[in-house]
């Protein structure tokens, strides 16, 4: 999950290809590289940076040189400890040939030895160095780029995208792109390559999304695309109607406490947005400074936006939802709202096991991928694999340009803005409410609820998102002074759900792993009996999640229970009214009730509060967690 920008035209591109770059430090930060050709020295001047918090910044103010033709390229390792010689760019032998990658080369092990074999010198333990020396020696036996491009690629596998740069030819960018994502920006007499439109939407707002299993000759005026077998392909350059802006942290420490704080304002504006979605209305919804958000022709059908026919929603017999990390916990818990508001049967997979597990299509089916970036690898993955199939696809992601929505049957947008904290949270809490009200307007396509009921789920949403912030300013100064330095000193944590808010204890569970660094494990509570119990002592903290439901809250009080038999420390979030459980507990949150349902999203902002709080008592660099980058791009 690397990060590239490249640059040919007229003017200067450090500080273009730089910029871009750090747009690009979600993707990963564990190292950073700039190149550019001194045309009037022919040669490549580049430089380095690797480990740190910030190695773009640190980049970004020690280049000092120049040129019109250039690259940058930020890491998320997957081959080779995080140092100065595996980070990008990586050369050829007699450094005539740069290359910056981002995706994995299977078998590279075997293309290392023939490539020693064949006496280069391989100075880092990356994968992506071996494509510098493969390219080289293509270029040295064909006699055009194209036909060395032709070889290249019949002797690479994996995904990847790779954009090379050769001394001999200043002015050409060389593109390659096998199912990982790349695109490339017309300008006025120039042009860029990023993995990522965001990276140059302050110059141009005109692109070219590569096909997959395509090459590139990228010039300032001109570009040329062909297949693998070196057969040209048309392709059209698209107008996007986003633009950039930059994101700072205002008032906050830290873009993850901002986040949280914008998760109410978030949540109304996806309503607001599906409402008139659903009502096919004609107005034009405000976007604001929302670059991801797209424009939809609000006089088509909601279903038509989705890819599917009313027929179709009518006769559902299942719905699948594909996700991984922080949007899987986020499909299982909306698992609970297709099932019990549409009375479908639902199943939810990780997009990681999918691909390799036996595929059944289904006959009046519908498959959700959810992903924040629109670009997760293996959500992406899995999606090709249903297309396959021709099942109808429905993308919920935040990022309106991404491969997913490309792909995908049908796409409903998220309203979340801009995400730069790596840890999920307004994403997370407007997946949920994206998915809520999905599944009541299948409900009333399918006859199950009345219009009104309807109006009702939209206005329980706004509740819900209410009680999401107003409960951490009921707690914020409690958990500032004195609950975040207490529970800084446990170092395991153990999490327990039960139903809707077991999906919710994983989500709270993955958020103190992430960002505090602290050991944490989450069961279903039913389970604690089977094993986990063993576990239990006055020094691992057991954090409860009730639900709005009284069979279950009467099982969950039981767990409680025995928690506290063995000593164990309880803390509990609650709602109003369950008293019982709110007086054993050490440490308890008491939330105010809303629909059942949404019980998960009136938690969420208060889990969040918490979990941060505890990690910046403990000094952490909240916003970029060690070996974690915020989109996942490789498998």
């Amino acid at each position: 999950m690397c990060g590239i920008v490249a640059y040919t035209g007229k003017s200067l591109c450090r500080n273009l290809v730089l910029g871009g770059l750090a747009r690009l430090e979600y993707r990963g930060y564990d190292s950073a590289g700039f190149v550019c050709i001194d045309q009037k020295h022919g040669q490549f001047s580049f430089d380095k940076e690797a480990g740190g918090s910030s190695p773009i910044e640190r980049l970004t103010d020690k280049i000092h040189f120049d040129g019109t033709a250039g690259m940058a390229h930020t890491r998320w390792a997957t081959h080779g400890m995080v140092d100065i010689k595996n980070a990008h760019p990586h050369f050829n032998c007699n450094k005539t040939i740069a290359v910056v990658h981002n995706g994995i080369i299977e078998g590279h092990e075997a293309l290392r030895e023939q490539i020693l074999a064949r006496g280069h010198q391989v100075v880092s333990t990356t994968d992506s160095e071996l494509a510098a020396h493969l390219f080289n020696d293509e270029v040295e036996q064909h006699k055009d780029l194209k036909s060395a491009v032709i070889a290249f690629v019949s002797q690479i596998r994996g995904a990847f995208a790779f954009v090379f740069l050769l001394v001999e030819h200043p002015g050409t960018l060389i593109v390659i792109r096998h199912r990982s994502s790349i695109v490339i920006g017309i300008g006025n007499d120039e042009a860029f390559v990023a993995s990522d439109f965001i990276a140059f939407a302050d110059r141009t707002n005109r692109v070219v999304f590569m096909p997959d299993d395509t090459f590139a000759f990228v010039h300032h005026d001109t570009v040329e695309i062909y297949d693998f077998l070196g057969r040209p392909i048309p392709y059209s350059i698209q107008t996007l109607d986003q633009s950039y802006v930059e994101i700072d942290k205002g008032v906050f420490e830290h873009f993850m406490l901002k986040e949280i704080y914008e998760q109410k304002r978030a949540i109304n504006r996806t309503i607001g947005f599906c409402k008139m979605l659903g009502n096919q209305s004609s107005e034009v919804f405000p976007h604001g400074n929302d670059q991801w958000a797209a424009p939809l022709d609000f006089n088509d059908s909601i279903w038509r936006q989705l890819g599917l026919s009313v027929e179709q929603v009518v006769g559902l017999r299942h719905i699948n939802l594909v996700s991984a990390g922080t949007s899987w916990h986020a499909a299982s818990i909306a698992q609970f709202f297709f099932e019990m508001i549409c009375k479908i049967p639902t199943r939810v997979f990780l997009a990681s096991e999918f691909r390799y597990m036996p595929f059944f299509p289904e006959q009046d089916s519908v498959y959700i991928v959810v992903s924040q970036s629109g670009e997760t690898a293996d959500t992406l993955e899995a999606l090709r694999l249903i297309n396959s199939h021709n099942v109808p696809t429905i993308a919920i992601t935040n990022v309106a340009s991404s491969s997913i929505v490309r792909e995908a049957g049908g796409f409903l947008p998220m309203q979340a803005g801009p995400e730069i904290s790596v840890a999920s949270t307004k994403v997370f809490s407007t997946q949920l409410a994206t998915l809520y009200w999905l599944a009541n307007r299948i409900a009333l396509e399918r006859g199950l609820i009345t219009t009104e009921e309807m109006y009702n789920a939209e206005e329980q949403l706004c509740v819900a998102a209410e009680v999401l912030e107003s409960t951490i300013e009921m707690y914020k100064f409690r958990i500032i002074q004195d609950l975040a330095p207490k529970y800084m000193h446990y170092s395991h944590f153990i999490f327990l759900g039960r139903h809707i808010s077991y999906p919710f204890a994983l989500e709270a569970s993955l958020k103190l792993k992430e960002i505090s660094y602290i050991f944490a494990q989450c069961y279903p509570a039913g389970e604690l009996k089977h094993g986990p119990i063993a576990l239990i002592d006055e020094h691992t903290p057991v954090v409860i999640f009730s639900v709005l439901d009284d069979l279950l809250y009467r099982k969950l009080l039981s767990n409680a229970y025995e928690v506290k038999a063995r000593n164990g420390h309880l803390v509990v979030f609650a709602f109003e009214g369950q008293d019982e459980l709110i007086s054993m507990a050490d440490t308890a949150f008491v939330i105010p009730p809303v629909t059942p349902l949404l019980g998960p999203l009136a938690m969420t902002g208060l889990m969040q509060f918490f979990i941060y709080h505890i990690t910046r008592q403990l000094g952490m660099p909240i916003d970029k967690p060690r070996n974690l980058a915020k989109s996942v791009t490789v498998e």
